[in-house]
């Protein structure tokens, strides 16, 4: 069995890579779901305005983090051969890039009540909406530039930092969360607008923390001496292979953001517990998505080198992580549903049953997609190791929004399931991406050009 052992090996440097990304993802996402579950406490009028606020930041954010998403393997390879320059030069770009786009989209924030009411939703609801993303929209400047710099870090599998200070700023966020949305310790209560004071400031904490541990850490890279200073085949190569990863991150996280505004045609309760499940999909999801990263990075490394044999065990190793941890998150959405649930909503709500009655149908449904979730994110970052991101991008935008998006459509308006169908249109977006993309995997894996080593 001598031949299992790289397979053995592979799984134990995934999963040792993975763990902390994970971690990291899943403090990014304990974020959201503080500000989830403490909004609610407070109204559920505003947890509904802050479903559809952060559905929106969301949306740009993703746009804007596939730019430094497409850095993980550019600098994964360059760090394979050792050429420091290439990796000092694609991370200063994809902050060059980053912050072009911050300041660009900044303005969408100022008019998003106008979005909202366009799209069909509450004029009450788009108005506190509104509230939350004229403050915390510049959020988005600390957030991309953090996340290069996670990028920049996680290419040279120096991940624990990252996800430390990831940590730190969910802890810190429920502690202002705490002062600020219920106006505690002589703090005025600020509601939804306390949520997104609390996001800007602990972003801007944590993208000042990550600057000052690259400098430490890597002072021979000098990331940001001369930073003025472009080098725009370095620009370019950054923006080619970041675009369509941005793309292809945005289809997916735009049909769950469009699904969101069919909710808000249902009306308020499908809306709210649609947040909810949807909160708690994601964090399960993470752990995919932490999984997908680190096969990038291995896949990346192996690609850098001309490793074929390495390439299929990393995968392979990849796709079955990502298959047990879907298996246990099935058992937890059927057998669990309700008490998670439950932590988002205040006991003396009035609208709770109700709440509770939609969002325990819609986790069922969450456990279905478990496996073709997981397979399409773990199939995309294995195809983001190979430097293989524009044909992907065709696929998730196909998959996710005539077939998803209009599976949605038909199943929750047409045939007239409501909230249920909607969110089994996701399954089938999900689905038809997750098949495409492995195909696509394994084609040009027959078609990698060099021997095994």
């Amino acid at each position: 069995m001598t031949f299992l052992t790289p397979l053995r090996d592979e799984l134990g440097r995934i999963v040792s890579l993975a763990l902390p990304i994970i971690g990291g993802n899943m403090a990014m996402m304990a974020i959201g779901i503080t500000d989830t579950i403490m909004v609610g406490w407070h109204s559920i009028e505003e947890l509904a305005a802050l479903t559809l606020a952060t559905t929106l930041f969301m949306n740009i954010m993703i746009f804007g983090i596939g730019f430094s998403t497409a850095l993980v393997p550019l600098v994964a390879s360059a760090h394979a051969t050792q050429d420091a320059r290439q990796v000092r030069q694609t991370t200063r770009m994809a902050l060059w890039v980053s912050l072009i786009y911050a300041f660009a989209i900044l303005p969408v924030f100022l008019f998003a009540d106008k979005v909202f009411i366009a799209l069909g939703q509450d004029q009450q609801i788009a108005a506190l909406a509104q509230d939350y993303l004229f403050i915390a929209g510049p959020a988005i400047i600390p957030v991309l530039w953090a996340n290069v710099l996670r990028s920049y870090l996680s290419g040279m599998e120096f991940v624990k930092f990252a996800t430390l200070i990831t940590i730190l700023t969910a802890a810190g966020n429920v502690v202002t969360n705490y002062l600020l949305i219920f106006g505690n310790y002589g703090f005025p209560e600020m509601g939804v607008r306390g949520a997104a004071l609390s996001s800007v400031l602990l972003n801007v904490i944590q993208a000042i923390a990550m600057s000052f541990y690259a400098i430490r850490r890597f002072p021979d890279h000098d990331l940001f001496a001369r930073f003025y200073r472009p080098n725009w085949d370095a620009f370019f190569k950054v923006f080619r292979l970041g675009l369509p990863i941005s793309a292809s991150m945005l289809a997916e996280v735009g049909v769950f953001s469009a699904a969101t505004v069919m909710m808000g045609w249902i009306g308020v309760i499908p809306l709210a517990a649609h947040g909810i499940a949807l909160q708690i999909a994601s964090v399960t999801f993470m752990a995919h998505l932490g999984i997908s990263q680190a096969a990038t990075i291995r896949v990346g490394n192996a690609f850098g080198r001309g490793a074929k044999n390495d390439v299929l065990d990393r995968a392979i190793a990849a796709a079955g992580l990502s298959i047990m941890w879907s298996l246990l998150t099935i058992i937890l959405f059927l057998l669990y549903a309700e008490p998670l649930i439950s932590l988002f909503l205040s006991s003396d709500e009035p609208a709770r049953l109700d709440i509770l009655a939609v969002g325990v149908v819609l986790l069922a449904v969450a456990a279905v997609f478990q496996l073709v979730d997981g397979g399409q994110v773990v199939a995309i970052g294995l195809l983001r190791g190979l430097h293989d991101t524009t044909i992907p991008m065709v696929i998730a935008i196909i998959s996710y929004w005539p077939i998803g998006l209009g599976a949605s459509y038909v199943f929750g308006f047409v045939v007239g399931l409501g909230a249920v169908g909607v969110w089994i249109g996701l399954v089938v977006g999900l689905a038809s991406a997750a098949i495409a993309l492995i195909i696509r995997f394994v084609l040009l894996f027959k078609r990698f050009p060099v021997a095994a080593t």
